[in-house]
């Protein structure tokens, strides 16, 4: 499965607020730290992301990319 969302975790300062605002609540601050001293946050449950943003939205230095999973149309 592709991951619907990306933390760029060397930039990440840890303010939380992705975890506030996420609504499947799959969010989490990591148990480590990165290079600055901060724990990132990272999505501990990519399969129920639902590609809603809100993380990369309210993220004060843009470290947080979405993407949004590809539906294939069948034809009959």
């Amino acid at each position: 499965m592709e991951k619907r969302v990306i933390f760029n975790e060397d930039m990440c300062k840890s303010c939380s607020l992705c975890v506030q605002v996420c609504p499947k609540n799959i969010i989490f601050l990591a148990d480590y730290l990165n290079g600055k001293g901060y724990r990132p946050a990272a999505v501990v449950d990519q399969e129920h992301c639902i590609s809603c943003a809100k993380c990369a939205q309210i993220c004060p230095d843009a470290v947080i990319s979405v993407y949004r999973p590809v539906k294939v149309l069948q034809t009959v």
